[in-house]
């Protein structure tokens, strides 16, 4: 689903923004470690009983979190027995994504809001920019900790970033960058 060009730009807005209020300022950005600062629990699937751990599978093979507005609790299930640290990291990002955008129900745009919330924190175009020298797929996996495929993606959404706005970085942009020299 394609979200409207403001949402997208809300969604960096938050994501940008959690970073900042949660002291997220080092690469590889590391989901567990936003998650716990937030408050979020964290649960793998190993951690659960049989019959629960189907029943987790049943509803997502990666991942999924439960909330609830009034106990303010929210709670993150993943995956573990997933090879790739780089596809749980995501699992997890896009999980917070949930979380940080405020969704209180499930649907497609919500999917497609926190697929893309998981995406622009995990590797930000203004990050790629300015951490690595010669930009490929291969060297945002290395530096962002992606899986192969969601480097892919990391950098087509870069190259895209680059074509439609060359030199230039928005407010929030600008925030980042300086929050991650600051280390």
């Amino acid at each position: 689903m394609r979200l409207e060009n403001e949402q997208y730009e809300e969604i960096k807005r938050v994501a940008i923004d959690t970073f900042s209020l949660y002291g997220i300022r080092c690469i590889p950005i590391s989901a567990f470690e936003m998650a716990t600062k937030m408050g979020i629990k964290i649960v793998p699937y190993s951690a659960l009983n049989e019959e629960k751990r189907i029943a987790a599978m049943r509803e997502s093979k990666d991942g999924f979190s439960i909330g609830s507005s009034q106990s303010q609790e929210w709670i993150i299930f993943y995956n573990d027995s997933c090879e790739s640290y780089g596809r749980i990291n995501q699992t997890i990002m896009h999980e917070i994504g949930h979380y940080a955008m405020g969704h209180i129900k499930d649907g497609e745009e919500e999917e497609a809001e926190a697929n893309f919330f998981a995406k622009y924190a995990l590797a930000p175009p203004p990050l790629i920019d300015n951490f690595i020298e010669n930009v490929t797929p291969d060297a945002i996996r290395t530096t962002f900790d992606l899986s192969n495929q969601a480097a892919k993606y990391a950098y087509w959404y870069y190259r895209s970033w680059l074509y439609n706005g060359i030199g230039h970085y928005t407010d929030y942009e600008e925030k980042m960058l300086d929050l991650f020299k600051a280390v």
